[in-house]
């Protein structure tokens, strides 16, 4: 008993005597903040990964474009070892070459659209009636057999678009951020994250994808020219379009799909619905590759100095790849092009780290973590198995950035309750830029989700939503102008300070309990 209350006694100066030695040193923070807040290159390279290298879908030229810029950018800034490292296997690659369509009966009008991923043209410009589909299962489609070919088909809605009356950019209030900070652990799958889900895949009612696939089997079967598919969310000529189909080496080529803006594919219902013939033209050209099925990773690192320690890891990254309709400004050159500004902040200040930090830029994260998934499996554990590999003890943590271009205002912890004093430490430096909140909290969506399911500390940072969940998440408007370039000048620069602290403090980040395996 009497050990028990000695220990009890202790604890309180243990963990005080552990909070100061995370204090972070004041000198090379105030050396970051100049460098980050000053001398900042982040919109240039959101630039080169955004308008110069275009849309960046997985195994695309504009993806192979950004990637090669990265690594190439990367060694000139001193980092060491920069590669394209292959992870397996993913599929086929795939580019919009041409695309035009519009409306030409009952009057001429262009059309906002755009052709979803994978899926084929339509063997040049095509003019075509327009077919109105109204079966609610698969006896009702049959009887539309015979009349698809040559046809651009659309199914009936009756959707109406109600006005919003909230502004589409937000920053978090100092109450949403105090109700993170209080936070309990949560559930790994919370009501945000199901929501998220949700969002993402649409809001089409329940079996209509099924249909959808039904309907594509029909209009190829009946030779018909292409389906058009509305909007799943969203208003004011905002596409949240994204894939249409498999890409699997060995898949087929999918039908020709274009999603078309809520409004006017409203408007075409509408005016077949009254009786009156509905004529389009449509031209859509697109190159399937299976040259290389394989997805890559940008890779390359600042080498440890500590002779004991430099063997350890410490990791940063976000995702390179991102849908086509624009050129993925905040999904997510954002979070590379910040992640990239942190490696060069450290290298222009010429650090010593004792513990290597080594940055990955992933692929394959829209179509499920695919990068870093695999990458956690090639290096460090397989989920399924849960049988460690030798560099799995040697990452001290992996922090993340991924949801749009809002300045960092916090971290979740993950459930690592461990790090909260940690990290409350490391951003007190910067309560003057708005980022002190710290949340017990899980977030999820995105690449450091790979790392946590095999029990290494994985982060990702709490950003200010901005516009990102209403206007350019996934959709056409994903493109550099919407960028916050002193939100992003932020982010590197607490981003550069956390790396460094974790590369350069006595221990590695604590863990949680290492999960079981999941087969």
């Amino acid at each position: 008993m009497r050990k028990v209350l000695l220990l009890a006694c202790l604890l309180p100066a243990f963990q005080l005597i552990q909070a100061q030695t995370e204090a972070p040193d004041q000198a090379m923070t105030a050396r970051i903040r100049e460098e980050g807040l000053k001398h900042s290159q982040v919109m240039d390279i959101a630039f080169r990964l955004t308008d110069v290298s275009g849309p960046r879908l997985t195994i695309s030229p504009g993806f192979t474009r950004a990637a090669t810029w990265a690594k190439e950018q990367l060694t000139k800034w001193g980092l060491e070892g920069a590669v394209l490292e292959p992870w397996g296997e993913f599929g086929k690659g795939w580019e919009l070459q041409k695309f035009y369509l519009a409306q030409t009966a009952p009057y001429y009008r262009p059309l906002i659209a755009f052709p979803k991923t994978w899926t084929k043209g339509t063997n040049g410009l095509q003019q075509a009636d327009v077919v109105l589909i109204s079966a609610k299962d698969s006896a009702e489609l049959a009887g539309y057999a015979g009349k698809l070919k040559g046809k651009i088909i659309i199914e009936n809605r009756s959707d109406s678009l109600l006005p919003g009356f909230k502004a589409d950019a937000a920053r978090f209030t100092d109450e949403q951020l105090a109700g993170m900070a209080g936070a309990k652990i949560e559930p790994v799958d919370t009501a945000a994250m199901r929501r998220r889900r949700e969002m993402m895949m649409g809001q089409r009612g329940p079996g209509s994808n099924y249909m959808l696939a039904k309907i594509k089997e029909l209009a190829e079967k009946e030779g018909a020219v292409a389906v058009l598919t509305m909007n799943p969310r969203g208003s004011d000529g905002t596409l949240f379009v994204q894939g249409g189909g498999a890409y699997q080496a060995g898949a087929p080529e999918n039908f020709t799909d274009i999603m078309l803006s809520s409004e006017e594919y409203l408007s075409l219902v509408r005016l077949l619905k009254a009786g009156i013939p509905v004529q389009l033209e449509a031209d859509v050209k697109t190159r399937f590759s299976t040259a290389d099925t394989k997805g890559y990773n940008v890779i390359a690192e600042i080498k440890g100095t500590d002779p004991t320690l430099k063997s350890e890891i410490v990791m940063l990254g976000g995702h390179l790849d991102s849908w086509h309709g624009a050129t993925g400004a905040t999904d997510n050159a954002a979070g590379c092009s910040v992640m990239m500004e942190a490696v060069r902040i450290l290298k222009t200040l010429n650090v010593k780290p004792r513990r290597t930090i080594r940055i990955a830029l992933w692929s394959g994260e829209e179509q499920g973590l695919h990068g870093s998934r695999n990458y956690v499996k090639n290096h460090f554990a397989d989920p399924a198995t849960m049988v460690l590999k030798p560099e799995h003890g040697k990452v001290s943590g992996y922090f993340n950035l991924d949801n749009g271009t809002g300045k960092i205002r916090g971290i979740y912890l993950q459930g690592n309750a461990a790090c909260g004093p940690i990290f409350q430490q490391w951003l007190a430096p910067f309560a003057d830029l708005d980022a002190k909140t710290v949340t017990i909290s899980n977030t999820g969506g995105t690449d450091h989700q790979a790392f946590d399911a095999v029990g290494i500390p994985g982060f990702q940072f709490i950003q200010d939503p901005i516009e990102y969940d209403t206007r350019t998440h996934h959709t056409n408007m994903d493109s550099y102008d919407h960028l916050v370039a002193a939100d992003l000048q932020q982010a590197a620069t607490i981003v550069a300070s956390f790396v460094y602290n974790a590369a350069m403090r006595n221990d590695k980040l604590p863990r949680k309990e290492l999960p079981k395996a999941r087969p």
